[in-house]
């Protein structure tokens, strides 16, 4: 027993002791010295395969190690761990092998007990992993475990727990799936995929392959939670579209693909953990029976099912109170209703107690009237299995099977010390009184729960809330006094209100008489006989698509085709043919109806293929370029042996298969290029054929962007902006542009627009880029006037050996060359702006700006003005006199490039068209022979790409050809060049800025046109 010191002042546990009795909790032996008189422990775990082995972890805040003990806690040998432990899953057959998961999300295998640990696999999902299913996993080492790949994709992947490598890893299911979706359940295994934000749920039966689980057409589940999976059937609890509180019940075929409504609004609750906790109970020694509260009105009320959910009955309360006063209560204005929460406290049998070794016993806590109330709780029990009920205390008990159910043991729920139980040995007719304390205490709950292995039980609790704990032993081996023979025993005939065919059966138990008083032990078996029944009608549940009348009879569903259910024909060459009714799962009737009932074997139709879907794996349609894609084609109607289906991928690939069950698994294709593709499906047989297509978007990663926009533009003319992708090609990309503090923005599909500035001032350009489910952001800041003067700017060769091109070192390059500037010629800070530009070789450009202060009527002058400043800042800059020193031995000389200086902006219209073209034309020349000269020794093979355009300025557009995206090497990355934003309007509008981009790209990704 591990007991552990809470200090409420340090938030944490301070002291830990370990207990061992030998006597069944007669005497203690307090083992702290055995294991370390200073680690704190904080979880201990027996083996379920080998009671004799233990471990203990220990604070893995103070010290992060394991003990182990072979001796049933005799002795201990601690090993250090290197790896934090959250849960321990131990193996349901062998009592050595467990799986660790911890705090990073790693999964751990031990075939040693613990002693010796190995990687398992990397981000699993959270009690997401299951070990080997007996029966139908080959290797008992297999285990089932769900790895994450995104926040919004996981896989299912099994593998060998002793070798889960790469090559050894199986993926059952084709493609992604949800988080904390998996769940391997019996011969079950479940995933959930979103498509179009609603998830599709998948089943696998006895590993065969994922079928999409089939509810009702119009059910669009929120969630779905499995509740049993028990005797080859699905009971599953879904939350609809239009619920909030509660969910409708469902039950499976044998399959567990085809589900139908068995009971609505069942109601749930959330639990201390988060977890949802659906109202329902299945009752434990007698198959097919669950109880569960219905909303119905406004008003939650018990209802009981013997048949696996094909007949609900409200419970009749009972006749008397526990004084023995008559109850008025008629059906179904009034009923008996109970709380159906089991307990998350170990040691505390919760609202209501069943078990498997004392069939038809019942015990919960709950009210009557015409709905469950939270007030006037009192405790009734059940001993023919919910046919009569009986109301036994008037306060809420926890009551514990004592015996295999043949005595219990009932402890009061309160807040006060008590020091009394009660015990019955008539299965809760009769209660007797016992006192197991002198002095009360406060009971918190029990230790080892008597039932199935001994007649002991200990209490503990506390004197005072400041108290140690107290433990109190109950022996109640005394009460007994010999062991049962064959005469104190009674049959008991299972039946539903003297209806003795249940699941269509009679089901025969043995039970102790009330009025004998001996200990049946461990060797009790509650011996059950049965004798089948004919079939009736209550023995079967309405088919998939059926719905049940007022009347009792299934008839299909508004929605329904009952001709629909030969689509089994593409797989097999007959299908059966339904009724409108299934027998329910696990129900052994025979003869009597069953012939009309069951669904009819038939030849399928020969018919032409109908119904042909095509989706990809993640139903989705984008794929990324040079991974996997999985196709899935399904045909809905005709005969899939003899269909033979081709699929054309859209990029000069297809391929064929002769009937559509060879491609259970789908059809994997890679995309080499990025673009939009349209992929088809055709399926044909000799009575016809149909065509599927789909448009699937292959992109490449977006990496980062570059707004490429000038950093001085004139008031009222017309600018381009251009965004610069990192690759250049990534497929289908939006772009979203803001303009100042407009709240509307303007959404293109190119990464160029025009846009005018209609007033002086500072104004912020974002622009946003979506491609697939990336979103990246740029923006720039640029200034708006009337007119202003620009220079092109160069450097020593140098710098391009310390320019990492990234977009801070540019900014204070740029605040660098500008304050030399200053410095060197007196220029006013306000009136020059340096900006370097991206790329490599390193240019920059200046931009002289005019007095904000001069009046309209000195405009001339401040226009003569910045000629000035002009020829002074050239002046300095061709005597080398702009210089800064980059690091320590590393000096940076700043020149001004051979263009010629840009004429003065302005607005006027008087301007000379030749004339402009004329200087057009020198500049675009001598600006040419100036690259070509500068540049042509440093970078061999450099190529020019630069065009004319009479209105705009020069933009990167994206091809609307398929683009191809491949790694680039080292030698790529150095020799692109690209010239940005040059801009030569041919306008009569009065100037010429010669604002320039050299960009020399350095993305780990292109994408060339093929």
């Amino acid at each position: 027993m591990l007991t552990k010191h809470f200090d409420f002042n340090l938030g944490s546990v301070t002291e830990s002791s370990l207990w061992r009795s030998t006597d069944y909790g007669t005497t203690y032996e307090k083992l702290n010295e055995k294991v370390g008189a200073k680690t704190i422990l904080s979880y201990l775990y027996v083996s379920p395969n080998n009671k004799r082995k233990i471990m203990l972890l220990t604070d893995a805040e103070v010290e992060n190690s394991l003990l182990i003990s072979l001796d049933e806690g005799a002795t201990y040998q601690k090993y250090r761990l290197n790896f934090y432990i959250l849960s321990l899953l131990f193996h349901p057959q062998q009592e050595d092998w467990i799986l660790a998961y911890s705090r990073d999300q790693k999964l751990y295998s031990s075939v040693e007990f613990g002693r010796k640990w190995q990687l398992v696999h990397e981000k699993v999902a959270p009690n997401r992993f299951y070990w080997s299913r007996m029966g139908l996993d080959n290797e008992p080492g297999l285990i089932h475990l769900e790895t994450q790949i995104s926040e919004e994709q996981s896989q299912y992947v099994t593998c060998k727990v002793q070798n889960c490598t790469e090559v050894n890893r199986g993926r059952p299911f084709p493609g992604y799936i949800d988080p904390n979706s998996l769940v391997v359940q019996d011969e079950y295994a479940f995933v959930q995929v979103s498509t179009g934000g609603r998830p599709v749920y998948y089943v696998s039966y006895q590993q065969d392959a994922f079928t999409p689980m089939k509810l009702p057409k119009y059910t669009f589940p929120k969630g779905l939670h499995v509740i049993s999976t028990d005797e080859n059937r699905v009971v599953a609890a879904v939350q609809e579209w239009n619920q909030n509180d509660t969910y409708n019940l469902y039950v499976s075929d044998t399959r567990g693909v085809l589900f139908t409504l068995a009971l609505e609004n069942i109601m749930s609750s959330m639990g201390p953990e988060g977890n949802v906790m659906i109202d329902l109970y299945e009752v434990a020694g007698v198959k097919g029976m669950f109880l569960a509260n219905k909303k119905l009105d406004d008003q939650v009320k018990t209802y009981i099912t013997y048949n696996k959910g094909r007949d609900w009955n409200l419970l009749q309360a009972p006749a008397t109170d526990v004084r023995g006063d008559s109850i008025h209560c008629v059906l179904p204005y009034c009923s008996l209703h109970l709380h159906l929460h089991v307990s998350d406290y170990p040691y505390s049998s919760g609202n209501i107690a069943s078990k498997d070794s004392a069939p038809g016993i019942i015990v919960a806590s709950g009210s009557i009237g015409s709905e469950l109330t939270m007030t006037n709780v009192t405790m009734f029990i059940t001993s023919d299995a919910g046919n009569t009920w009986s109301q036994i205390f008037d306060e809420e008990h926890s009551v514990l099977y004592l015996d295999q159910g043949g005595a219990l043991v009932a402890i009061r729920h309160t807040p006060l010390p008590i020091r009394h139980l009660w015990l019955s040995f008539d299965e809760g007719r009769n209660w007797n009184k016992y006192s197991f304390t002198s002095s009360p205490i406060f009971v918190d709950g029990v230790l080892g729960e008597p039932g199935e292995e001994t007649l002991i039980m200990t209490l503990f609790g506390h004197v005072s809330h400041r108290s140690e704990w107290q433990l109190v032993k109950i022996d109640f081996r005394s009460i007994f006094n010999r062991r049962c023979t064959e005469g104190d025993y009674q049959t008991w005939h299972l039946h539903n209100q003297g209806e003795p065919c249940l699941m269509g059966v009679k089901r025969i138990y043995r039970k102790l008489k009330p009025i004998a008083r001996c200990v049946m032990g461990q060797r009790y078996l509650a011996t059950m006989t049965s004798e089948s029944c004919d079939c009736t009608e209550s023995d079967f549940e309405c088919d998939y698509g059926y719905e049940r009348q007022s009347g009792g009879k299934c008839v299909p569903a508004f929605w329904f085709a009952p001709s629909s259910m030969s689509r089994i024909c593409t797989t097999g060459n007959s299908f059966l043919n339904s009724t409108g009714y299934r027998k329910v799962v696990s129900n052994n009737c025979t003869n009597g109806v069953l012939e009309d009932y069951t669904a009819r074997k038939q030849k399928c139709p020969a018919q032409a293929p109908r119904g042909l879907r095509l989706v990809t794996s993640e139903g989705k349609l984008t794929a990324r370029w040079g991974t996997n894609v999985t196709f899935l084609v399904f045909l809905e109607e005709g005969d899939g042996f003899r269909t033979s289906i081709m699929v054309d991928f859209g990029d000069g690939n297809a391929v064929s298969y002769s009937n559509v069950s060879s491609i259970e698994d789908g059809i994997k294709h890679i995309y080499k290029s990025v673009g939009i593709y349209k992929v088809s499906a055709t399926g044909e047989n000799a009575l016809g054929s149909d065509h599927v297509m789909l448009y699937l978007h292959v992109t490449c990663p977006l990496e980062r962007i570059h707004l490429s926009a000038p950093l001085v533009v004139a008031k009222g003319k017309e600018v381009n902006l251009t965004t610069v992708l990192w690759p250049s090609h990534v497929g289908t990309a939006t772009f979203i542009w803001w303009f100042g503090n407009n709240t509307e923005p303007l959404i293109t599909l190119e990464g160029s627009v025009a846009f005018t500035f209609p007033k002086e001032g500072t104004t912020t350009v974002t622009v946003q880029v979506s491609a697939g489910s990336t979103i990246l952001q740029d923006k720039k800041t640029i200034a708006v006037h009337e007119y202003f003067r620009s220079h092109l700017l160069a450097f020593s060769s140098n710098l391009d050996n310390h320019n990492p091109d990234v977009a801070e070192w540019r900014l204070d390059v740029s605040r660098v060359i500008k304050s030399s500037m200053v410095k060197a010629t007196g220029v006013s800070e306000k009136q020059l702006l340096v900006t370097v530009l991206p790329g490599i070789p390193t240019a920059a450009e200046m931009f002289l700006l005019p007095d904000k202060e001069v009046t309209r009527q000195e405009e001339e002058r401040n226009a003569e003005y910045l000629d000035q400043l002009s020829a002074v800042l050239l002046g300095a800059l061709n005597q080398n006199h702009i210089e800064f020193t980059l690091r320590p031995g590393v000096q940076i000389t700043v020149y001004a490039t051979n263009l010629s200086v840009a004429p003065l902006v302005d607005t006027s219209e008087s301007q000379n068209g030749s004339a402009i073209l004329m200087l057009l034309s020198v500049v675009f020349v001598g600006l040419t022979v100036f690259v070509i000269y500068k540049f042509k020794r440093k970078i061999p093979g450099l190529s020019f790409y630069a065009q004319m355009q009479n209105e705009k300025e020069q933009e990167i557009t994206r091809p609307a050809s398929a683009m191809e995206c491949t790694p680039s090497t080292q030698r790529e990355m150095v020799t692109s060049l690209e010239l940005l934003d040059t801009e030569f309007n041919t306008q009569d509008i009065g100037y010429l800025p010669s604002h320039l981009n050299i960009k020399f790209t350095k993305e780990t990704l292109s994408c060339v046109t093929v």
